[in-house]
């Protein structure tokens, strides 16, 4: 099971994005419904999907967190008649960011955001088509430039069964961005592919919890670990989520929580939600007192 899931907050159009995603990317499936009552969101939606192969999560909570470019998804695509088709689809009402054409590290590009505002870079280049056609990738703008390294090195170091699988610096030849900024990272954790970006130009949007990463554990100690690594923003942690030193977000969750939630009704699930609400970090055995 995928440890680690892209998780993407929507004010009222999970299910709506969740059928164009699923329409339009080859290897995509539509997931279950699931929902909380009395968040501090009101009542929300969470539903879980398969894009190309990659599990994403989606939640209806509310207006609070709005997508912006700091996080897209590279999708690599079998042609530039795939590339055309997909760009048509996700960009119908959207943004363009870079548009679709031909550029020297691909025969056919565009990045692009949708109606939701979520950004997707969409990609044919020459050769045989990656294994992982989908890949999370952070920008590190703004007072986080320069630091997607150092990001790179705490994540593959937090993280086992992780690698780095490329390192590219923008070099002499890219002016005005500095030689030394990474403009292309790509890493897997856990089995998982994510990728990295510097970005020096005068971008006005940061990390926000829009876009988080859910990591899934088996057990408190590795709640313990992964928390006590990455959390770097105490005002931040709420419900299992946190904030690393970069500002990108993370939820912390057990594996159980899924189990726990889906037997409960009535009291029972409200006794589990009041308890889960009211932790910083989560607690399994909590949760399982609660859920009794």
């Amino acid at each position: 099971m995928q440890k680690i899931v892209p998780h993407l907050w929507f004010d009222k159009e999970a299910l709506d994005a969740a059928r164009l995603y699923t329409s339009t990317i080859p290897g995509s499936s539509m997931g279950g419904l699931s929902g909380m009552e009395g968040t501090p969101s009101g009542d929300v939606t969470m539903l879980g999907i398969k894009l190309a192969g990659l599990d994403v999560n989606l939640l209806n909570a509310g207006p609070m967190f709005t997508f912006n470019p700091s996080v897209s998804f590279l999708l690599s695509c079998e042609s530039d008649e795939e590339v055309d088709r997909i760009v048509g689809r996700l960009g119908d009402g959207g943004g363009v960011l870079m548009p679709l054409g031909a550029y020297p590290f691909a025969a056919r590009y565009a990045w692009i955001s949708d109606r939701y505002g979520l950004s997707w870079q969409v990609i044919h280049r020459e050769g045989p088509l990656p294994a992982r056609r989908l890949t999370p990738t952070q920008m590190f703008v703004g007072p986080q430039c320069g630091r997607a390294a150092e990001a790179l090195r705490l994540y593959t170091r937090v993280f086992g069964n992780s690698r780095i699988e490329e390192l590219l610096r923008y070099g002499a030849a890219a002016e005005p961005e500095r030689p030394d900024l990474v403009q292309r990272a790509a890493f897997s954790l856990e089995g998982t592919g994510f990728a990295l970006m510097d970005s020096s130009q005068p971008h006005a949007f940061a990390f926000n919890e829009a876009v988080s990463y859910q990591v899934f554990c088996e057990s408190q100690e590795e709640i313990d670990r992964y928390w006590q690594a990455l959390s770097a923003d105490p005002a931040a942690e709420q419900c299992g989520w946190i904030k690393d030193s970069f500002g990108f977000s993370w939820q912390i969750l057990p594996r159980e929580l899924g189990t726990l939630m889906e037997g409960a009704e009535g009291e029972k699930k409200a006794s589990l939600i009041k308890a889960m609400l009211g932790m910083k970090k989560l607690s399994i055995a909590g949760l399982r007192e609660a859920a009794r």
